[in-house]
């Protein structure tokens, strides 16, 4: 895709196969790391013993707008539980709740989206409904990921494990700049 680096994880070829018209949705993230170079020595770490893989999202947009793809459509990422086999996962670099994620003290989201990177996202997200005509929602990993886990500071309170893409993206201005519909936002 033109205007997109190609950067291929180390583990490509071991993540499953499938066929582009099985994509139905695009799953929007935030990395909760630091910088593109933090997530993808995060992505490229195994996971998975078994398949020899890890966690990892189709494309990944930096705060300044550049798009890399890590993975091809026609491979299943590891990206939201359940959710992969009929899923994009598209990454936006942001700290989130980076260093301590699970701290409950820490749970208020640390910067905003970028206006170049919701830009780029709405650019990428019209040239993948090109080629993809089954693409027709999004949602927000914290829409797909529910699960609470214990705090880091007190195992005795519960926090999401997933808040992620933040409280403050624009779920209307993407949804309207698309046509995608996005999945029980308003």
């Amino acid at each position: 895709m033109e205007g997109v680096d190609h950067k291929p994880l180390s583990y490509w070829k071991r993540l499953q196969a499938r066929a582009p018209e099985e994509i139905e949705l695009a799953v929007i993230h935030a990395t909760e790391l630091p910088d593109l170079a933090a997530a993808r020595e995060y992505g490229e770490r195994i996971h998975y013993p078994v398949s020899q893989t890890g966690n990892s999202g189709h494309f990944y947009i930096d705060r300044d707008g550049h798009v890399e793809q890590w993975v091809a459509l026609d491979r299943v990422a590891h990206h939201v539980a359940g959710h992969n086999r009929s899923s994009i996962g598209i990454e936006l670099i942001n700290l989130g709740r980076f260093p301590d994620w699970f701290n409950s003290d820490h749970q208020a989201w640390r910067e905003a989206i970028t206006p170049a990177q919701i830009a780029a996202l709405i650019d990428l997200l019209n040239r993948l409904m090109e080629h993809i005509p089954t693409l027709d929602g999004i949602a927000g990993h914290d829409q797909l990921d529910v699960r609470f886990v214990p705090a880091s500071d007190d195992p005795n309170l519960q926090v999401r494990r997933k808040l992620d893409p933040g409280p403050d993206f624009p779920w209307r201005t993407v949804s309207e700049a698309t046509g995608l519909s996005a999945l029980g936002r308003p």
